[in-house]
């Protein structure tokens, strides 16, 4: 039975260029980049010449570009070493609802250790107001993060009004980027970001690969203690063929790239609510719909179908999608990104499906998994049962 992969806002496929400057690295650019001999000297080339590639991909200097295993480290490192870098700054920090648990978990940690964190809410739409943010904000604030852009619905933050209001306030801004990396525009010096999060795996690159971009004003200790790596700034031996990987991930996405993929998953997310409107199918769509947002990101309510039913025959039919995102999509704990959109009594928070696009769907995947969700609503209603 052939796969038909809907899930790419979880992880997407290495790509094929990706898959062969990787092989070439491991087998011929295995030295330490740490070392002083020719092949660590080769390795070390390596790593600065993707880091330049990735650091011009943001509008950032190669030097304030730091190499981490992904998203969750740089989020991590972000949030947790700025609170305790600056706690004599202040105890106040903002982020939003609908962050990513590897910047919410890190959060909850430290109100735990007495800071006092403001969780903005979000429409109906998964939008911030920037109303909210600017009361929120206290001369204690010294740091605020939030998301570019929703791994669930969708959703694109105000970033650049956001770094407009912060660029003479004393809070650091970070972003995580994971999503929105490889399909908008990002430029950190015009949109004042100080830190920001990306993930190579969401790109058709390697997993366990990352970075955090974190600009020349702002100080503070390595988070992952050891060797003397990244300047000091994050130890552990450099992966070098990731890296690499994650480089020409990177040039395969320039700005028109980016715009073309925007596009062409606008168009899937019109097909699909056209195609299951005319199947009579009875949905609604969480968040909006519109050429600004995430468009690789579609997330449905099926009406009376449980999210579970619906993941469960759509895998047995051979088609992947998710009941929200990856890092719960184990779990029967509802998303919290449709609580905070609709609150905890909404039926949609158990009946609906994240389908996610990527640089491998095709419109006949597309066809496909219209046909299968109409099919298995009709065989479920036949049985009178729907969740």
């Amino acid at each position: 039975m052939e796969e038909i992969y809907l899930d790419n806002a979880a992880t997407t496929r290495l790509s094929d260029e990706v898959y062969t400057e990787m092989m070439d690295k491991y087998k011929n650019v295995y030295g330490n980049a740490s070392t002083l001999y020719g092949l660590g000297r080769e390795a070390k080339s390596v790593m600065e010449t993707s880091r330049e590639i990735i650091a011009n991909s943001i509008n950032a200097a190669p030097d304030e570009i730091i190499f981490t295993s992904g998203g969750s480290e740089s989020d991590n490192t972000a949030i947790m070493q700025t609170a305790l870098a600056r706690k004599e700054n202040g105890n106040h920090i903002i982020t939003t609802a609908i962050e990513h648990e590897a910047v919410l978990q890190p959060m909850e940690a430290l109100e735990k250790q007495g800071f006092n964190v403001t969780y903005l809410p979000v429409d109906e739409n998964g939008n911030i107001s920037l109303a909210d943010f600017k009361a929120a904000l206290t001369d204690d604030t010294i740091l605020v993060s939030i998301m570019m852009g929703n791994n669930e619905v969708g959703s694109v933050m105000p970033i650049h009004e956001i770094g407009e209001i912060l660029k003479d306030h004393q809070a650091w801004f970070h972003t995580d980027a994971v999503q929105a990396y490889g399909l908008l525009d990002i430029d950190v010096k015009r949109d004042h970001i100080d830190l920001l999060s990306t993930s190579a795996h969401k790109i058709n690159g390697p997993k366990m690969i990352g970075f955090l971009y974190k600009s020349a004003g702002v100080n503070f200790p390595s988070f992952v203690k050891g060797g003397q790596q990244e300047d000091k700034r994050r130890a552990g031996t450099e992966n070098v063929p990731a890296i690499a990987g994650f480089a020409r991930a990177v040039e395969t996405i320039d700005s028109a790239e980016k715009r073309h993929r925007q596009q062409k998953y606008y168009e899937f997310k019109q097909y699909i609510i056209e195609q299951l409107t005319e199947k009579g199918v009875q949905f609604k769509v969480n968040g909006e719909v519109e050429p600004d947002n995430l468009n690789h990101v579609l997330n449905i309510w099926l009406e009376g179908v449980s999210t579970y039913v619906m993941q469960t025959n759509l895998d047995l039919a051979g088609i992947a999608v998710s009941g929200g995102s990856a890092c719960t999509a184990g779990s029967i704990e509802p998303s919290h990104v449709l609580v905070a959109m609709f609150g905890e009594d909404s039926p949609r928070i158990g009946e609906s499906i994240r389908i996610s696009f990527g640089r491998y769907t095709t419109k006949d995947d597309l066809t496909k998994l219209v046909d299968t969700i109409a099919s298995i609503i009709s065989r479920l209603e036949k049985r009178g049962v729907k969740s």
